[in-house]
């Protein structure tokens, strides 16, 4: 093996875990040269489950798991870790407000922040525990020391839901789908980017004629696939949510193909007016050098226009929300 990696994931013995774990340590992620150290992170009570989860992993004899430890806090999880996958947050309730929520998990990813500091010298984090923006913010504010440019929000599952959509109503394979950007927050606001995106290297206003469809129901299909599989299934989106997380990742360590990007939340540096600082999933192109940038230069009309300055305004709203928890 040429090389090693420490992980931490949050959240591990939940449904998105069980999706995630086995696709960790079996090499997918890394690549089968690189030897994966596993710190799968819980809350007390999930414990028990947590080492079972664990026992399942090793039953796998990947070789290029190299270990894989339980915690019950993220300072011990955390700790010499390159990559921290804060997949957990606590969900919704019964009439709960989204202003609830953000308030209800705000103090996890204080504490997780926190924790970010005991990590490796070169640690990235990837949240992906709703409400992901807010908790990435939350998370970035509190880990003193750590590039701001280090966190990201996992707004990829979005992407991914937005190109089948695509590629289904014009026909064709999903691969021949690009430069699908999701633009704000990953909520009900979002903006899945036809305008920009292309199908065989042509826009999709010019290969998909049903641009009522393109401004309306596929809109809304992304922004709501979430709760229609829930209601579906009776459980939510945990194997597309993994499976979208190790998209990000590699997208954040791969440079990016010529004139493509890939979508994912990261914090503004005041790009298409959206305020410095602020976690907003915007169109990025991985650096050879593992640096990412924020496309410029792509075009708006006004539809879409109005359509980007509501999820930048949800945002700001959550922002106001959790200022205490800013530092």
């Amino acid at each position: 093996m040429s090389s090693t990696v420490k992980v931490a994931v949050t959240g591990a013995a939940g449904q998105i875990g069980y999706s995630l774990l086995f696709r960790i340590a079996s090499g997918e992620l890394f690549g089968s040269n690189t030897k994966v150290h596993l710190n799968l992170v819980e809350v007390p009570v999930a414990m028990q489950a947590l080492e079972g989860t664990a026992m399942e992993v090793n039953d796998c004899a990947f070789h290029t798991l190299a270990s894989i430890n339980c915690f019950d806090n993220p300072e011990g999880g955390f700790e010499g870790c390159n990559w921290v996958l804060m997949v957990g947050s606590k969900p919704r309730g019964p009439g709960m407000e989204r202003n609830d929520l953000i308030r209800e998990n705000g103090p996890i990813f204080t504490g997780q922040g926190r924790a970010m500091t005991r990590s490796a010298s070169d640690v990235r984090a990837a949240v992906v525990g709703n409400p992901c923006n807010t908790n990435c913010l939350i998370a970035a504010a509190n880990a003193d020391g750590v590039p701001r440019s280090r966190f990201s929000a996992m707004t990829r599952l979005d992407e991914n839901r937005a190109r089948h959509q695509l590629a289904a109503k014009a026909g064709v394979e999903v691969e021949r789908v690009t430069n699908m950007a999701i633009w704000g927050n990953h909520s009900a606001t979002q903006y899945p980017d036809f305008h920009n995106a292309l199908i065989d290297g042509k826009p999709v206003t010019d290969v998909i004629s049903d641009h009522a469809w393109l401004q309306s129901d596929f809109i809304t299909t992304v922004q709501k696939r979430g709760a229609a599989i829930i209601n579906a299934r009776g459980k939510s989106s945990a194997a597309s949510a993994a499976n979208a997380l190790i998209d990000h990742v590699k997208a954040l360590m791969t440079p990016t193909a010529d004139g493509n990007w890939f979508s994912a939340a990261v914090p503004s540096d005041g790009s298409y007016g959206v305020e410095e600082g602020l976690i907003f999933s915007f169109p990025l192109r991985t650096k050879v050098n593992g640096t990412y940038e924020i496309v410029r230069g792509l075009a708006h009309n006004e539809f879409a226009k109005g359509k980007i300055k509501a999820t930048l305004d949800e945002l700001l709203e959550e922002k106001e929300v959790v200022t205490d928890l800013l530092k």
